[in-house]
């Protein structure tokens, strides 16, 4: 018997493991034994029967999230055979980049871990009590595999709030003596990996980005621009880009991100979009190419409805800047707003907008941040690629 705690779930808990899905929560534990926050544990069902191991969280809803669905004793060897499964996935995925997403959390089957590779330098998050209590191990993994110069940790993930876990972000090994300097798709952009939205780029629009770029044409407008992504991409294919932000600091990254790529063609405002949508329709602007790639509008279920009215009002007015032949590039990074809600949003707005659309592509987050298939919070970016006709 693996030397752990033991910890009895219901039936109802069972069956959930059972259809391939590594949360079992609060209500579905019948006896938590001896457990104490951030422990492996043994998980048995209701009839004593093992499922497998876990990690267990005493504050968490989510008390339980399983680690194998056998027997398995989870130590430095397993945490590294874990992240070196998901290094090769990426050597087959990852293309034209020396920045990505190494571990995808439960995708990668090490729940709670996010572990983003910037170069020689990687920013690591660790989202429940058990992968908090290994962060030192999982750390000198990656010291092991890779020899970095840098290991940020960005533990200034609001969940970790419910998880009774501090909200901090530092540096835990080597150092940095600031912005770290990445390729994406042929582009050098700068990477704040200390206080940088994300943690320092967003890695999960790098295929999209090319995406988009096949599509656009004429003169193009990219809305919550951040650190100038979509611009930068577009740049090639359009006559000019603007991408507008509210953010000021971000806007200083996607400037330099102009500069340090010889980019002529692309300028940056600061600018609430709303507003700016709104002012640009009303004085009859129009534009062959809009990207929308809000912030999330529904961290929450009970905050879709809300979400549902923001994406509606956001595509409606980017709608209206655009004619025949122009391309929308529409994305939701919100796990409760299903491909399905954002394109009855989407049809909705462009009936009221008296646009009629084609669909050209349907796309999700990078290859490097996996779906699994009975896992549906992994799959949590939307993006459609649409042609007004």
């Amino acid at each position: 018997m693996i030397p752990y705690p033991t910890v009895r779930v219901s039936r109802k808990g069972a069956d959930r493991v059972a259809c391939g899905h590594p949360w079992i929560f609060a209500s579905d534990v019948e006896d938590r034994g001896e457990a104490k926050a951030g422990d492996v544990v043994r998980v048995v069902d209701f009839r004593a029967k093992m499922l497998g191991v876990a990690h267990y969280s005493a504050a968490s809803q989510i008390t339980l999230r399983m680690l194998a669905r056998e027997p398995a004793v989870v130590d430095r060897d397993f945490l590294r055979r874990r992240i070196s499964a998901a290094a090769a996935h990426r050597a087959r995925v990852v293309a034209d980049s020396n920045a990505y997403r190494l571990v995808h959390a439960e995708a990668d089957l090490l729940p709670g871990l996010i572990i983003d590779r910037y170069d020689d330098a990687f920013v690591m998050q660790t989202l429940d009590q058990g992968m908090d209590h290994a962060r030192e191990v999982i750390a000198s993994c990656l010291g092991e595999l890779y020899i970095p110069r840098a290991i940020v940790l960005r533990n200034d993930a609001p969940v970790r709030a419910k998880e009774a876990l501090p909200i901090e972000s530092r540096l835990l090994a080597g150092s940095l003596d600031g912005p770290v300097r990445v390729r994406m798709n042929g582009l050098d952009l700068q990477a704040d990996l200390l206080h940088g939205q994300k943690t320092g780029v967003f890695l999960d629009q790098r295929e999209n980005y090319l995406a988009a770029a096949r599509h656009a044409h004429g003169e193009a407008l990219d809305c919550f621009t951040s650190t100038g992504g979509f611009a930068l991409h577009l740049a090639s294919r359009c006559a000019n880009v603007e991408g507008v932000d509210s953010s000021a600091e971000a806007l200083a990254t996607a400037e330099a991100n102009r500069a340090a790529n010889h980019i002529e063609n692309v300028r940056f405002r600061e600018a609430n979009v709303f507003d700016l949508l709104a002012g640009y329709a009303a004085a009859g602007r129009k534009f062959s190419t809009v990207v929308l790639d809000p912030p999330a509008f529904a961290k929450t279920r009970s905050a879709t409805g809300g979400a549902v009215r923001g994406y509606k009002e956001i595509n409606l007015r980017a709608l209206k800047l655009l004619g025949p032949g122009g391309i929308l590039v529409t994305c939701s990074c919100s796990f409760h707003m299903s491909e399905a809600m954002l394109l009855e949003t989407v049809a909705e707005a462009s009936l009221d907008a008296h646009r009629t659309l084609r669909v050209l592509e349907r796309r999700a987050q990078s290859s490097d941040h996996p779906i699994l298939l009975t896992v549906p919070e992994t799959h949590y970016l939307k993006c459609l690629i649409l042609e007004v006709l």
